[in-house]
C-alpha cells in the first residue's frame, strides 16, 4: 500500500480519488485550505492545512509520501487559469527539494488538448463557451509545463470528453494523445471510474513522464 498526499480532496474528482484510495487501503494525507470542509473520518486519513501554491508547504506535506496526487480545480475559467499551471509549478518546486527521493506526482488533467478524429484538438471544436475554453487551455498550459520536467516522476491523467459523477464499474479503456470515443459515439467516464484508473496508475505506474487518458 502507498502513502499518498492528496490535494483537492473536497472537489468532485478529488473526493472520489480519496474514497477510492481509502477503499483500497492506502494511507492518505489530505491537504486542504479549510479542514472543516472535509468532514471525512477514517483511520487511514489525516487532514492537514496547506497551500498548493506554496512550494515550502508542498514539501512539508509531502514528507513520507510515496505519491503526491493533485486534483485541484479552480471553479470557473479564470479560477483555473490562476490555479492549475501555478499549482503544478509549485508542486514541482516543492518535490524537487527531495532530490532523487522525491515522491511521484500524479495530476488530474483536462481533455481539451486531446486529438479528435479529424486530427484537431478538442478545444478547436466550434461553439465551445469561453469559460470552458479557459479551463481547457489552463490544463493544456499546465501539461506543457509538466513536459519540461525531466527530474521528477510525473503522470498526467486526462479524462474523457465528458466526466461526471456516476457508477463505479471498474471498467475503462486507456489511450495517450487521442480522445477515446465509445461505440455509442460518446467520450465519457464517471468520476468514480476515473478515480479507479488514477489509483491503478498509483499502484502500478505505466505512464511515467507522460499524459494518458481514460474513457469507456
Amino acid at each position: 500500500m502507498s502513502t499518498i498526499t492528496l490535494y483537492g480532496a473536497t472537489g468532485t474528482i478529488g473526493s472520489r480519488v480519496l474514497d477510492e484510495a481509502l477503499r483500497r487501503g492506502h494511507t492518505v494525507t489530505a491537504v486542504v485550505r479549510d479542514p472543516a470542509k472535509l468532514p471525512v473520518e477514517h483511520p487511514a486519513l489525516t487532514v492537514v492545512t496547506g497551500d498548493v501554491l506554496d512550494p515550502a508547504s508542498v514539501a512539508d506535506s509531502a514528507k513520507g509520501a510515496d505519491v503526491v496526487v493533485s486534483a485541484v480545480g479552480g471553479g470557473d475559467g479564470p479560477g483555473h487559469q490562476a490555479l492549475i499551471k501555478p499549482s503544478f509549478e509549485s508542486l514541482v518546486a516543492g518535490l524537487r527539494t527531495f532530490g532523487a527521493d522525491a515522491p511521484r506526482l500524479v495530476t488530474v488533467g483536462g481533455a481539451g488538448s486531446l486529438r479528435t478524429p479529424d486530427g484537431k484538438q478538442v478545444w478547436d471544436t466550434p461553439g465551445l463557451p469561453e469559460f470552458l475554453l479557459q479551463i481547457m487551455h489552463a490544463h493544456g498550459d499546465a501539461l506543457d509545463f509538466l513536459r519540461t520536467v525531466t527530474d521528477l516522476r510525473w503522470t498526467n491523467l486526462s479524462p474523457a470528453g465528458t466526466i461526471a459523477p456516476g457508477e463505479r464499474t471498474g471498467a475503462y479503456r486507456t489511450g495517450l494523445e487521442d480522445l477515446l470515443i465509445g461505440a455509442d459515439g460518446e467520450s465519457r467516464i464517471s468520476t468514480e471510474d476515473y478515480a479507479v484508473a488514477l489509483l491503478d496508475e498509483v499502484e502500478e505506474p505505466k505512464h511515467l513522464g507522460e499524459r494518458f487518458t481514460v474513457a469507456y
